[in-house]
C-alpha cells in the first residue's frame, strides 16, 4: 500500500473529524436534544434511501470504473439516483418525522447519491487525492453555508440544517461532475444491457450487506424513539455520532486498501496490505479509545449542554463495538474488493437479528444504557464472523494486530519525505 495515499487520507479524515464534532457541538446547542434528534432522524432516513441509489452510485461505481467507460458509468448511475431519490422517499412513509422534512429528504438523497457516484470514479480511478478532497469538503462547506444562512440570512430553526446541506451537495456536485467529464465523451454512449446488469448485481449485492448493517447502526434510533421519545434519540445520537467520527479516521485506510485490492490481480499480495492495515487500524483504535476513557464526563456536559450529562458513560458502553467494527472494516473492504461478498450479508444479517431481538427485550428496560448494551453486541458479532473467515483460510497471529516499531519508523519516515 502507498504510505503516502494512507498519510493523505488520515490527515483529511481527521480535519472531517474535527469538523464533524463542531457540528455536532453547535447542532446540540443550537437546537437542544430534541432538535439533535430530529437531525438525526432524518439524516438516518436519507441513509436509509442512499442504500437504494447506491446499487449503482457507492461501491459499483469504483469497482467498474477501471472495466466500463465513464460515460456509462455516470448515465446509469444518475439516472438511478434521480429515481431512487424521487420514489423511495414517496413509497415509504417515514412516520418518525414530520412532513415538512420531506422536500429536505429527496433533495438530500439526489444530490447525495449524485456527489457519491462522483467520489466513488475518483476511489476506482485511484484518484484518492481528489477523494480526500471532496470528503472535506463535505464538511467545510456544509459549516459554511450553515454559518451564512443563520447569521447573515436569519434563519435559526432546525430546517436551516438541511437547507445549508443541499446547498453543499448541489456545489461539490456540479464541480466534481465538470471534472469528470472534461474527457468524456456522451455522444458516444451507447446503452449495454450487460453492463447495465453487471453494474446491477454487484451493486444490489454490497448494498444489501451494506442496509443490513446500517439498520444494526440505526435500527435502534427508531426502537428508542418508540420507547423512549425524541429527546433520549438525541442524547443517545451524540454516542453515535462521535463513534462514526472515529470511524472516518480508520476508514481512510480502508478507502485506500479498496482502492487497491480491486485494481490488484494477486490476491496475497492483496490479504498482506489487508493484515498491514488490521495493524494500522488497531494502533489508531487504542489511541482513541484511550482517550475515551480519559476524557472526564463533566467535559461532555460542558460542550453540549447539560441535557448530555451521559455521554461519558455512553461512549465507554459503546467503546468496545467502536473499536470491533473500526478493525473489521479492513476485512470487509477486502472481502468487497475481490467480490465475496456472501459473508458481508452472512455477518450484518446475525448483527440485526441481535439488534431486533435484545431491542425487544433491554431498551424497555433499561432505555440509553440498553441500546448502548444492544449496540455493541452486534456490533462485536459483526465483526467476530468477519475476523472468523478471514482466518479460515489465512495464517493467524497477533503480529497481524501489532504494529511493530521498524514499521512505524518507515511509515514516518516515507510521510516525512513525501512532504
Amino acid at each position: 500500500m502507498k504510505q503516502l495515499k494512507v498519510v493523505q487520507t488520515f490527515l483529511s479524515r481527521f480535519l472531517i473529524l474535527l469538523l464533524s464534532f463542531g457540528l455536532v457541538i453547535f447542532s446540540t446547542n443550537m437546537w437542544g436534544s430534541e432538535g439533535k434528534g430530529t437531525i438525526s432522524i432524518v439524516i438516518a432516513n436519507v441513509a436509509i434511501v442512499s442504500f437504494f441509489s447506491s446499487i449503482f452510485s457507492g461501491s459499483s461505481a469504483s469497482y467498474f470504473a477501471s472495466k466500463f467507460e465513464i460515460e456509462q458509468i455516470l448515465s446509469y448511475s444518475y439516472l438511478w439516483s434521480i429515481v431512487t431519490g424521487f420514489t423511495i422517499p414517496l413509497i415509504f412513509s417515514f412516520t418518525s418525522i414530520d412532513h415538512h422534512f420531506l422536500f429536505y429528504l429527496i433533495a438530500i438523497s439526489i444530490l447525495s447519491s449524485l456527489l457519491a457516484t462522483n467520489v466513488s470514479l475518483f476511489v476506482g480511478t485511484q484518484n484518492i487525492k481528489l477523494f480526500n478532497l471532496y470528503t472535506v469538503l463535505q464538511q467545510l462547506l456544509h459549516v459554511v453555508f450553515l454559518a451564512v444562512l443563520i447569521y447573515f440570512v436569519d434563519i435559526k430553526d432546525v430546517s436551516v440544517y438541511f437547507l445549508a446541506q443541499i446547498f453543499c451537495l448541489a456545489v461539490l456536485s456540479l464541480i466534481s461532475f465538470y471534472q469528470i467529464t472534461k474527457k468524456s465523451r456522451f455522444s458516444e454512449f451507447k446503452f449495454s444491457a450487460s453492463e447495465f446488469r453487471s453494474m446491477f448485481e454487484y451493486g444490489w449485492k454490497t448494498q444489501l450487506s451494506a442496509f443490513i448493517q446500517f439498520l444494526n447502526y440505526r435500527l435502534s434510533f427508531y426502537f428508542l424513539e418508540y420507547f423512549q421519545g425524541i429527546t433520549a434519540v438525541g442524547i443517545f445520537s451524540i454516542g453515535i455520532t462521535f463513534s462514526e467520527a472515529i470511524w472516518t479516521i480508520t476508514r481512510s485506510i480502508a478507502v485506500v486498501l479498496y482502492s487497491e485490492v480491486v485494481n490488484s490481480k494477486n490476491l496475497q499480495e492483496s490479504v498482506e496490505k489487508t493484515k498491514s492495515s488490521l495493524r494500522l487500524s488497531v494502533l489508531l483504535m487504542f489511541v482513541f479509545i484511550c482517550g475515551i476513557i480519559i476524557i472526564p464526563a463533566q467535559f461532555y456536559k460542558m460542550i453540549f449542554g447539560s441535557e448530555f450529562g451521559e455521554t461519558k458513560l455512553i461512549m465507554l458502553l459503546l467503546s468496545p463495538g467502536i473499536f470491533a467494527i473500526a478493525v473489521s472494516d479492513m476485512i470487509g473492504y477486502f472481502f468487497s474488493g475481490i467480490r465475496e461478498l456472501r459473508i458481508l450479508n452472512i455477518k450484518s444479517i446475525v448483527g440485526l437479528i441481535i439488534t431486533v431481538l435484545l431491542s425487544f427485550l433491554v431498551i424497555p428496560k433499561w432505555g440509553i444504557v440498553g441500546v448502548c448494551i444492544v449496540t455493541t453486541t452486534s456490533y462485536c458479532a459483526s465483526a467476530a464472523i468477519l475476523f472468523w473467515k478471514f482466518y479460515r483460510t489465512n495464517d493467524f497471529s497477533f503480529k497481524d494486530f501489532m504494529f511493530s516499531k521498524n514499521e512505524i519508523m518507515f511509515f514516518l519516515e516515507r510521510f516525512k519525505n513525501n512532504k
